[in-house]
């Protein structure tokens, strides 16, 4: 069922080929919003949007490079003549292993992918934005990895902490522009980046989560909404954790 919630918002969504960034892309469209629906991997993208119907925009993305983020924030403008309002940092990426066995090439992909990637989107997203005048909301996702610090994520863990304290220095210097800033903190959620999980892993995660049970994609977009909608219009700089009270 459709709803009113982003109507005519245009909203931005890096990772959005699949995991929590098509759930938010779905959601988005759901409620009204036209989504530029973005991934390192076009055909992903281009799946996603398919599911959208309507004029959704599906443009390849790599993160970690600043043309070509701007050129994607340029060709969105250039569609839609205007920058969106809502941004979601969706895009995200593993390489696990413990820090002695760590590879350091592995280390600083997953940092500029995770940290720098959302850095990269949020100011090239917002210089467009103070441009053309527009305010709106941006939503950057962090993990529950971030506060336990698990073993064998040496990379992963910090790049989710830096989002979070990344979060909380936009929030207070975008507020002047009428951006807020906030961020998702997922748990264990049913993705692609967790299908490799092994199951004896997951047996141990479990125990850790107080409604005993996974959570889904949609229902971190659920909240990842709410962030962007005016009905969210007093929060800022705030971290939301959504993990079924794992810790």
């Amino acid at each position: 069922m459709s709803s009113t919630l982003l109507l005519g918002k245009l909203a931005l969504i890096t990772g959005a080929g699949g995991g929590i960034g098509r759930a938010t892309a779905v959601r988005f469209a759901q409620e009204g919003a036209t989504v530029i629906v973005t991934d390192r991997k076009i055909k992903q993208a281009e799946e996603t949007a398919k599911k959208l119907g309507g004029t959704h925009l599906p443009l390849e993305l790599d993160v970690t490079n600043a043309d070509n983020v701007q050129s994607v924030i340029e060709e969105a403008i250039n569609k839609y003549k205007r920058p969106p309002s809502i941004t979601v940092n969706c895009a995200g990426i593993t390489r696990d292993a413990f820090i002695l066995k760590m590879d350091d090439s592995d280390f600083d992909l997953v940092l500029n992918v995770n940290l720098k990637g959302t850095y990269l989107v949020m100011k090239h997203v917002v210089q467009k934005m103070i441009e053309h005048k527009v305010g709106g909301a941006i939503v950057n996702i962090s993990s529950i990895t971030a506060k336990m610090g698990n073993m064998g994520q040496c990379n992963y863990a910090p790049s989710k902490a830096a989002v979070e304290t990344l979060t909380r220095v936009a929030a207070k210097e975008f507020a002047k522009f009428g951006i807020r800033v906030n961020t998702v903190i997922p748990g264990f959620v049913h993705t692609p980046m967790t299908d490799h999980v092994p199951d004896k892993v997951k047996e141990l995660i479990l125990k850790q989560i107080a409604l005993k049970r996974f959570g889904e994609p949609e229902e971190i977009s659920d909240t990842i909404a709410f962030l962007s909608s005016d009905k969210s219009s007093f929060v800022t700089g705030a971290s939301i954790e959504v993990s079924g009270g794992q810790s």
